[in-house]
């Protein structure tokens, strides 16, 4: 952590349990956390767990430079999953900087925003960091996490959705693919990996296989592959039987909790 030249980290918090992780992660090695929150994504409950915070709509992407520049910040990390499917709410107000980063793109695919929105905080004097900085520990091991490991046709649905989900991540489709008996049943798009695994549970009926990696030439500081609780209990929702990640890239949130769950619904969790 040497290369951070000031103790005063800006964070850009999603939905989920990403922000509080970090957040906890880097008070914790006595670094302070200025946060900005989303409406409508990020999580009412991350107050007390950064030193400042500041509330933003979805299209306000000045207003997030001004408070980080107000706040002297110059290192920024992104954690959680902002909603792309803010792009089509007219409730959205988009203000002129967003705007101008919109018609700039070349199309509108995750990494070709996220990068974008990097190269954005670079020219305000600000650079984002590798997300993953603080939490090494928490990255997916090889092997199998649960008590019961997969069986021999989740073995074969484990390896062809690796595959296929790789190829969706070349393309920055999305990282997460439902398997069920080599049959392809959902891919992950812009709703995410939950309606993703919701979704293609339904059409599976019982026994899917859920395989999530990260992208071929994943940037670390955004769009890290992330897993936990509420993953698996999505996949409670629809019955299905096992859980497959990408060891040594993809973060595990709560893992007591994720096994507990797993173990008791017959569900095997694997890095791989």
């Amino acid at each position: 952590m040497s290369k951070i030249s000031k103790k005063n980290l800006g964070l850009i918090a999603g939905n989920g349990k990403f922000p509080f992780l970090f957040a906890h992660e880097a008070r914790r090695q006595g670094y302070r956390v200025t946060a900005v929150a989303i409406k409508g994504d990020t999580s009412i409950f991350l107050t007390p767990f950064v030193d400042r915070i500041f509330w933003v709509g979805a299209g306000e992407l000045k207003r997030l430079f001004e408070f980080f520049k107000s706040e002297n910040v110059e290192n920024v990390i992104m954690a959680g999953q902002v909603s792309q499917r803010n792009l089509f709410d007219e409730k959205v107000a988009i203000d002129g900087e967003l705007q101008k980063l919109f018609e700039a793109l070349k199309d509108r695919k995750a990494d070709t925003i996220f990068s974008a929105v990097a190269d954005a905080l670079e020219r305000n004097g600000m650079t984002l960091l590798d997300s993953t900085m603080f939490l090494k520990d928490y990255m997916a091991v090889k092997g199998t996490f649960t008590k019961r490991g997969p069986s021999e046709q989740e073995l074969v649905d484990i390896e062809f959705g690796a595959t296929i989900a790789r190829q969706m991540g070349e393309l920055d489709v999305g990282q997460t693919v439902v398997i069920k008996e080599k049959a392809i049943v959902a891919i992950e798009a812009m709703e995410g990996t939950d309606q993703a695994i919701l979704r293609g549970g339904k059409i599976a009926q019982k026994n899917a296989v859920v395989v999530k990696t990260s992208k071929p030439n994943q940037d670390l500081r955004f769009d890290v592959p992330v897993v936990g609780p509420r993953t698996i209990k999505n996949m409670i929702k629809v019955k299905a039987s096992c859980l497959a990640v990408e060891a040594d890239k993809t973060i595990v949130i709560d893992e007591e909790n994720c096994l507990r769950l797993a173990n008791g619904h017959d569900i095997c969790i694997v890095g791989m």
